[in-house]
């Protein structure tokens, strides 16, 4: 059943990719003009009194725990413990579009929506799969690819999920990206997430795969072809080699044709190096887009979240925004992203010192992680290996790949952490 607050959207959204793309769910949802929607008219117009939201206030301040407010005394209880708006701080989000622009300047003068807040990056993935994705309309993403895609693509939405082998000969494998594209374009439209750095490998594109991964793209829109791009941007900024692409994709494609709907899904917990924050961004760009046709989307999306979470943690985004107030935030930002840079150097010369018949790296030049393909060994039998005999932690991705996050490894471990994996992977395949 569609009510007629989601045909309204619907109907503004008719003609556009956005429209044409939308899931069985998709075009179901709607954000509600109920509690939220009307506790944010009595805010504006309640001057005498505003029963519309369950929070305990007292002298108009919300209410909070003495307990709690002794903790993080520079804070005000409604930084605190106040419900937030459920697409997100109206500060924060502005922020985060200039942000955006100023991190990736091909953006300038493009019309894009304004971020959405989210309770981390995975639930940002899982909204775009709510809006985007069942049984008829896959998901396409690179072999090897984080677990997660795939259990929010199929167990949650009953999409089929297929990837492309993300390396070829020791590169990206950007013919494998086409011809997995142009196989499900022939049913009108293409829904497609690309991660970098990546999750597992650590790989990002160079600007010329960026640019003929972007040309391509192009080239299916101009054949009528509905495309979306998810750029899963979770890791951005983060690279380490001078010939990766600065710039996210979604940079490229937000003004790049009609045809074309770029979605960014982004955020400071890799970033800014708040991990537990669970706070992340989703925005939309596609050529043409109106303001009243970003604004019916994002309804869309608003009751994607007010129908699960509600809305987002209050004190992260509070926090987010001192902090970037901070002048000093950039500087210890630094700081910490030259302590990764640190330890990719470290694992990258191991590996390019070392070689094996059974081990080997998969291509990687940013981000947390780095990645092991195996040839005649199983990847949970390493990962138990090395867990139970050398006490090291790794991920077994799936039976050819092991995942290592160099990120969390001491400078001085690195060596003895590298040396244990090609040890214990040799003497599997010895036996």
């Amino acid at each position: 059943m569609i009510t007629p607050l989601a045909q309204e959207l619907n109907e503004t959204l008719s003609g556009t990719t956005p429209g044409c793309l939308l899931s069985d769910l998709g075009t179901r949802l709607y954000f509600p003009k109920g509690i939220i929607a009307q506790s944010g008219e009595a805010k504006k117009l309640g001057k005498t009194a505003n029963g519309t939201i369950g929070m305990t206030v007292i002298d108009g301040t919300p209410a909070v725990l003495p307990s709690i407010q002794n903790i993080v005394p520079g804070m005000t209880p409604r930084e605190l413990v106040a419900y937030a708006p459920t697409a997100g701080n109206a500060d924060l989000r502005a922020f985060w579009k200039e942000n955006i622009i100023k991190k990736n300047p091909s953006l300038k003068g493009k019309s894009i929506s304004l971020p959405v807040v989210v309770p981390g990056l995975t639930a940002g993935i899982s909204y775009l799969a709510d809006l985007f994705l069942d049984e008829t309309k896959p998901l396409i993403a690179a072999d090897p690819s984080w677990d997660n895609y795939v259990l929010i693509a199929e167990a949650r939405r009953n999409a089929a999920f297929v990837q492309f082998s993300m390396f070829k000969d020791g590169k990206f494998n950007i013919e494998g990206l086409k011809q997995t594209m142009s196989e499900q374009a022939k049913s009108g439209s293409v829904r497609v997430l690309l991660n970098f750095p990546q999750n597992p490998s650590g790989y990002s594109l160079t600007a010329a795969e960026a640019q003929q991964v972007v040309a391509f793209i192009k080239q299916l829109a101009d054949g009528g072809t509905k495309v979306m791009v998810w750029s899963d941007d979770a890791y951005f900024g983060l690279d380490y080699e001078a010939d990766i692409e600065k710039q996210s994709l979604f940079a490229y494609l937000a003004d790049l044709s009609p045809n074309v709907l770029a979605a960014k899904i982004d955020g400071p917990t890799k970033e800014d190096f708040v991990w537990g924050f669970r706070c992340g961004f989703i925005t939309f760009g596609c050529k043409g887009m109106t303001e009243a046709q970003y604004d019916a989307l994002v309804k869309k999306l608003m009751g994607a979240i007010r129908s699960s979470v509600s809305c987002s943690s209050t004190p992260p985004q509070s926090l987010l925004l001192r902090a970037y107030n901070d002048p000093e935030t950039e500087k210890q930002k630094a700081a910490f992203r030259a302590v990764l840079e640190r330890r990719y150097k470290l694992v990258k010369a191991f590996v390019s010192a070392h070689s094996s018949k059974t081990i080997a790296p998969l291509p990687f030049n940013s981000g947390y992680f780095m990645a092991f393909h195996l040839d005649g060994v199983d990847a949970e039998e390493l990962r138990q290996k090395l867990l139970k005999e050398c006490g090291i932690g790794t991920i077994a991705i799936d039976a050819q790949t092991l995942r290592v996050a160099f990120s969390s490894l001491e400078e001085d471990k690195i060596d003895i952490v590298y040396k244990a994996i090609y040890d214990a992977a040799d003497s599997l395949a010895s036996r």
